[in-house]
């Protein structure tokens, strides 16, 4: 419990004692006065002192003055158990709502704490510990096990895990060694790492990421705009409302001045649109809170808000539906075994650095022997690459590399890539190479699908036949295939017309840019490391898995049901009380019911979230 959190309760129950002993024991009239006098006091004399501070900056109409007019009213008509009730019960209601705040906050307070207090600088023979924004670019740093990372950089010595937890939500630590890059926030929890800094402190990861958490506040949805606007309104309209209710019966004759001043102070009490201002600000706050710890950095609450509207989603295809890493997937020998070809492949891609070189040599997995080319690697453009390798002429490439050989081929249906193999003139076969698709991906599709998101669309530069066995595989609605970037910005266009309001557009954050700032809503995946993530996107998944998409729309879209919730009940029992206060028909006690008893209604409502 935080100090300001434990003081308000000191306050409580002090004024409470006070309160209840006047109440119960049979003190003489002057000492049962003073016990109420100090009760009110000591809840209440801040909230005094507040709305004269309030007055004087020109914020005149709020709760504070609300309570301070109904309170000292009842005092000045005797009505002293019911003064001190109003606000005691009042500042039951503040604790409860700062006890809410400080909840919700947790799991935020969990992600503000990736910030690291220092940096380990490696200075030739020393280690100098220095604040992390004093690390210069190509400084190499030394994370001992323990440690968090301070920078983003290249490990240049040692291997280890890392908890990336307080960033992705997982609690599954990553393995990383030497030429692996890794990222600020992390915690070392294995060995000693040495790693060159390759992004300066305020272009970290974890700095965006802090930035952005604590900005989010400051975009507020519509339903908490509308809220701001109507206590503008309202609260000064029951202010003249309690004063015209105070004076306007008895100058007509109708009843004595006590008994409308009376119902004046029940009004005023009643209209104190706490519930309302308290809930709505607190659903919402509580549902980035609750995405956050879920690995899901919501930029703001008007975000969460248009996610909870969103029907049609658009995903780019490699690096958000795949992995955007090339694997061989299948590998078929004419004639011969298969780690034969794989080994000839393997040595005739050996100088490339192209990904589909990349997978063949990462399948072979063993070292190879440069003495085994005897003779110039010749790169063909537009076809592949001939190697001499022990003496034989070996080919690797398209079909139309073997047609230029003569050699014949089998007709193969598949989604990728084929390399064809020949050596000597003579056809060995083929390695058929795929960017493989997430491993969430198929129960990322099945929940949107149950969340009633019927709409998915898939855009890709990549071949149609790649694109279908994807879009099959996952039961996509619609594909576009072979685009140019431009086109899929088109493509998105048409979709926006034909949803307003209601489009997501899923991406890797970095030739999908455009398309993250033009929809409704841009969801970045690969948040880590990925500037353009984090600039682009208003929600970044950090951990990079698909089915954080539909738990996000599931927080979003409870989020925004709770404030809307919340909202109906508050100004039902509120205008409801205030026709029954205006007549006299409920005294001061069910007035503090229907205020402090309705905010903390709401806000147990709110916190559910």
């Amino acid at each position: 419990m935080t100090k300001l959190l434990k003081k308000r309760l000191y306050k409580i129950i002090i004024s409470g004692l006070f309160f209840f002993s006047a109440l119960i024991l049979p003190l003489p009239p002057k000492i049962y006065l003073a016990f109420l006098v100090v009760a009110y006091l000591v809840v209440g004399l801040d909230i005094i002192r507040k709305s004269a501070r309030n007055i004087k900056n020109g914020r005149i109409f709020d709760e504070n003055l609300l309570m301070t007019i109904a309170t000292l009213a009842a005092f000045a008509i005797k009505q002293y158990p019911e003064a001190v009730a109003v606000m005691l019960f009042y500042e039951v209601g503040e604790f409860f709502q700062t006890y809410a705040v400080n909840r919700s906050r947790k799991s935020i307070a969990s992600l503000m704490n990736i910030r690291p207090d220092y940096a380990n600088i490696i200075k030739g023979e020393e280690v100098i510990t220095s604040a992390p924004e004093k690390v210069a670019l190509g400084d190499t740093v030394l994370i001992r096990p323990g440690e968090r990372v301070p920078l983003d950089g290249i490990i240049t010595k040692g291997a280890s895990s890392l908890d990336t937890s307080a960033l992705t939500g997982e609690s599954l630590p990553r393995n990383v060694e030497k030429g692996d890059q890794i990222i600020s926030g992390c915690i070392n929890q294995g060995g000693t790492l040495e790693v060159k800094v390759t992004s300066l402190f305020k272009d970290s990861t974890v700095a965006k990421i802090l930035e952005l958490v604590e900005n989010a506040s400051a975009k507020k949805a519509s339903v908490e705009n509308l809220i701001t606007r109507f206590a503008k309104y309202y609260t000064p309209a029951v202010v003249f409302l309690a004063l015209a209710l105070a004076v306007i019966p008895p100058l007509c004759g109708y009843l004595d001045f006590e008994t409308w001043l009376y119902r004046a102070i029940t009004f005023l009490v009643i209209s104190c649109p706490c519930a309302l201002v308290i809930s709505v600000p607190l659903s919402f706050f509580g549902g980035i809170g609750r995405a956050s710890r879920e690995g899901i950095l919501v930029k703001g609450s008007v975000y969460l808000e248009s996610l909870a509207k969103i029907r049609c989603l658009v995903f780019d295809k490699t690096g958000t539906l795949t992995y955007g890493k090339f694997e061989v997937e299948k590998i078929v020998p004419q004639e011969g075994d298969a780690d034969s070809l794989l080994e000839l492949a393997a040595y005739v891609e050996a100088h490339s650095s192209h990904p589909i070189a990349v997978s063949i040599k990462k399948r072979y997995g063993k070292r190879l022997k440069l003495s085994r080319l005897t003779g110039d690697v010749e790169e063909m453009p537009g076809l592949g690459v001939k190697a001499v390798v022990d003496g034989r002429i070996v080919h690797a490439g398209n079909a139309k590399l073997m047609k230029k050989l003569n050699l014949k081929t089998p007709k193969v249906s598949a989604a990728g890539s084929l390399v064809y193999v020949a050596a000597d003139g003579k056809y060995l076969g083929y390695l058929l190479i795929a960017d493989q698709i997430r491993k969430d991906a198929k129960d990322a599709f099945v929940s949107l699908n149950n969340l009633g998101i019927k709409q998915t669309v898939m855009l890709t530069g990549d071949r149609k036949q790649i694109a279908q066995s994807i879009a099959d595989k996952l039961k996509i609605s619609t594909i576009f295939a072979e685009l140019l970037p431009a086109d899929k910005v088109n493509h998105l266009e048409t979709c926006l017309a034909q949803n307003p309001g209601q489009v997501a557009f899923i991406g890797d954050g970095i030739n999908d840019a455009p398309s993250l700032a033009r929809a409704d809503i841009g969801i970045a995946m690969g948040g880590i490391g990925s500037d353009a993530a984090i600039e682009a996107a208003d929600i970044v998944i950090m951990d990079d898995k698909l089915s954080k998409i539909a738990a996000a729309i599931k927080i979003a879209r409870r989020t925004l049901f709770i404030a809307k919730e919340n909202i109906i009940f508050a100004l039902a029992v509120k205008f409801l009380v205030l026709g029954l206060g205006a007549f006299g028909e409920v005294s001061i006690w069910a007035a503090v019911f229907a205020d402090v008893g309705v905010s903390v209604i709401a806000i147990l409502n709110a916190i559910r979230v």
